[in-house]
């Protein structure tokens, strides 16, 4: 050959081999110091419940909690892995260069790929430093490889190997491993079982001895045949091993802690706190025990298709949250399997009402104030709304007691008329029920009945301000302070009594409710229950003197359940939770406010009287100063004469196949008492007297205006109502 020819392919292979020299160590990455640091510069805070456990949450990366040191793995499943995975692991650098060569042969005579050679070292430099799989990458892992065995000990190698290999559903090393496919430790592992755990690494998926049994057999028997070979496995041994069935018990599954996981990392990113182990307020105890009485409870409740349910569990002594669960059942397919229910807003229905009551005896009202519960009607764009409690029945006037244990949806929206939609609004969100966001004029009367919607962890947060004294406290998830934000008094200590009360007193649900069913908890519980229209969302919520307990079952996906309510679904589970709670030693009694007094009272009609020979009498609690403003009042700040029926802005529309002279509109003033009448005026001209408060009117296309006057026992006017003005078509 041509010495100039010869010089110039020489120095071309040897700029040559400087490129891919150069272009390999630029590729290569740093390794760690200590393969015992790898793991740990990618671990995230630890999160541990209120005692010191771990919290279960999502998987990591990298096995942190688990590791086993190699003086406590058995030697036969080191051996196992050494012979399943790379024989000759003492006796080379790095990279096998004979596995290699043999692995190219077979490729080539199957025309592909058949089988890879990486020794457990490359595959420790695959796990630490993730690339595409390519040649090239195979290349530059050998170079690392063979830096890693020069700073570290086999010994270290093969134990980070065993401890981080990759399994099906997530597990990382042998420990997991074993708890996940046979539950129990490495000691106790059969020989059978640890071959598989040795084989498994190599296609976890492909041989996932749940999803495919059987078909690791024929690898494990050539393993054994190895084992055999190193004197490892009797002939005894070997049989059974190739004969016996592999035997699978998989652990319980982990308690769901997933979405309180999400919560608790959001607010720790938010508060930039640093890594390491963060103690959270939830009792993991009681998680557990609260999740299989969701679950046990969503299966009862199969036909009522409410597939989505949550609860909350607070000490609202301190606000800390101490079980969260959010039912849905993530690995089906179904709308809003993977949202948080205790996070999703809803609509709360009757749940709010008691915050509306205590608004209400904030301002002077008590728990015998009079409220008409008769028919009631509201303006709804044009058209017209008829407002109807559950049983579609009208009580008459009844106590504000009444009102609230009974949960009227009428006595509720007269309510709330006399205290003001903005003033309630206000409250709420002040409260904590932050995604009310609209104006008052948006809800309207509805506001009353829970027509905005609300996530069960902003009520249950609300429910504080009544079963803490008063004082609403914002929900913690950390103990240790993360702006939280300070406890609000919003109620007095003898508001808060006093409808703790009322929603304990199981006499008092007796017109709506049966005194046997699930809303009657024991002594000293204090429960509410709210249904949204359509059946879409059904609520609960109960405190006692130490505990708050929220519920909601629905569905995620807005579809109707099969009439579930609030005290069908919730109510059943707020019992056994807090038959949970208090199994140990009974809750004491609510709290009552010693400034309260005690009176025997009697209702005789709209009118509130101390008991007499002709009234039998019950005891009611007042705030001192409110007794006798209660007692023998003809009027009441609830019941005032009003025009009900038309509203204004009302538009009426003829029939046109019924004869225009059948048809007619009825003009209604509630609230009359005894002796008055109502004088009726439209469109100027006087229409006469009624004593009923009641005018039917026949219909008459136009506009027309409305005018009543409220005469007294003597004929004299004592209220103008009006106009009104209404059209028909």
């Amino acid at each position: 050959m041509n010495k100039k020819l010869l010089l110039s392919v020489t120095i071309l292979a040897g700029l040559g081999v400087m490129a891919l020299v150069a272009a390999t160590a630029r590729t290569m990455r740093p390794l760690p110091q200590s393969l015992a640091m790898a793991p740990e510069s990618a671990r995230g805070p630890v999160l541990l419940d209120r005692n010191g456990e771990r919290i279960s949450g999502k998987r990591t990366e990298w096995n942190m909690d688990d590791v086993v040191p190699l003086h406590q793995i058995p030697e036969f499943m080191r051996r196992a892995f050494i012979l399943s995975e790379d024989k000759r692991f003492y006796s080379h650098n790095g990279v096998d260069w004979l596995a290699r060569l043999h692995a190219l042969g077979q490729c080539i005579w199957n025309m592909k790929a058949v089988r890879g050679a990486s020794t457990i070292t490359e595959q420790v430099v695959k796990m630490l430093h993730k690339r595409p799989r390519n040649a090239w990458t195979r290349w530059v892992e050998g170079f690392e490889a063979a830096q890693l065995e020069r700073t570290t000990s086999k010994e270290e190698i093969l134990e980070f190997y065993i401890n981080q290999v990759p399994y099906a559903s997530n597990r990382r090393g042998v420990a997991q491993a074993a708890r996940y496919y046979f539950d129990r430790e490495l000691d106790s592992l059969s020989k059978k079982e640890m071959l598989a755990l040795a084989i498994l690494p190599r296609r976890p998926t492909g041989y996932d001895l749940y999803k495919h049994p059987g078909r690791i057999d024929r690898q494990i028997k050539i393993l054994c045949g190895f084992m055999a070979a190193d004197g490892l496995v009797s002939m005894e041994e070997r049989r059974w091993i190739e004969t016996a069935p592999i035997q699978l018990k998989g652990p319980a599954a982990d308690v769901d802690t997933y979405h309180f996981t999400r919560h608790v990392m959001d607010l720790v990113e938010k508060g930039r706190m640093p890594g390491g182990k963060i103690r959270t307020t939830l009792d993991m105890d009681l998680q557990r025990d609260v999740v299989a009485l969701l679950d046990e409870r969503m299966k009862a409740l199969s036909g009522a298709r409410a597939v989505n349910a949550a609860a909350l569990v607070v000490d609202h002594s301190t606000g800390e949250i101490l079980a969260w669960v959010s039912y849905g059942d993530r690995g089906k397919e179904h709308p809003g399997s993977y949202l948080d229910s205790v996070l999703t807003p809803r609509q709360p229905g009757s749940a709010l009402k008691p915050l509306l009551y205590a608004m209400a005896l904030e301002s002077g009202w008590t728990a015998a104030t009079i409220l008409d519960d008769a028919p009631l009607d509201t303006k709804v764009g044009a058209g017209l709304h008829s407002f109807r409690n559950y049983s579609r029945t009208f009580y008459g006037p009844v106590t504000l007691r009444d009102a609230l244990a009974n949960s009227l949806n009428i006595p509720a929206v007269l309510t709330l008329r006399l205290v003001g939609g903005h003033s309630y609004l206000e409250l709420l969100r002040a409260i904590g029920i932050k995604s009310l966001d609209q104006a008052a004029g948006f809800y309207g009367d509805a506001l009353a009945l829970g027509v905005g919607e609300a996530p069960l962890y902003q009520v249950t947060q609300a429910y504080t301000a009544l079963a803490n004294r008063g004082v609403a406290l914002p929900l913690k998830a950390l103990m240790e302070p993360n702006g939280e934000g300070p406890p609000r008094r919003i109620f007095t200590e003898e508001t808060a009594s006093i409808i703790g009360d009322i929603l304990s007193d199981r006499t008092a649900r007796r017109l709506e409710f049966s005194s046997s069913g699930a809303m009657s908890m024991s002594q000293g519980i204090a429960v509410k229950t709210g249904t949204s229209t359509g059946y879409h969302d059904a609520w609960a919520f109960g405190y006692d003197s130490r505990w708050l307990v929220g519920v909601w079952m629905g569905s995620l996906s807005r579809t109707p359940s099969a009439g579930l309510t609030g005290a069908s679904g919730p109510a059943m589970l707020l019992q056994s939770v807090f038959a949970r709670m208090n199994r140990d030693q009974p809750a004491l009694p609510l709290y009552l406010s010693p400034r309260l007094v005690r009176e025997r009272i009697c209702q005789e009609g709209a009118i509130i009287r101390r008991e007499n020979s002709g009234c039998l009498g019950r005891d009611e609690l007042f705030v001192p100063g409110t007794v006798d403003a209660a007692i023998d009042s003809t009027t009441s700040s609830a019941r005032r004469a009003r025009l009900a029926h038309p509203v204004d802005g009302l538009l009426l529309a003829i029939d046109p196949r019924t004869p225009e002279k059948d048809q007619a509109v009825e003009f209604r003033v509630d609230g009359l008492k005894t002796g008055e009448s109502v004088e009726w005026k439209l469109d100027g001209h006087a229409l006469g007297v009624t004593a009923d408060g009641r005018l039917v009117w026949p219909l008459r296309r136009g506009g027309h205006s409305l005018e009543a006057a409220l005469l007294g026992s003597d004929r004299r006017t004592e209220l103008a109502m009006g106009p009104v003005d209404f059209y028909v078509k």
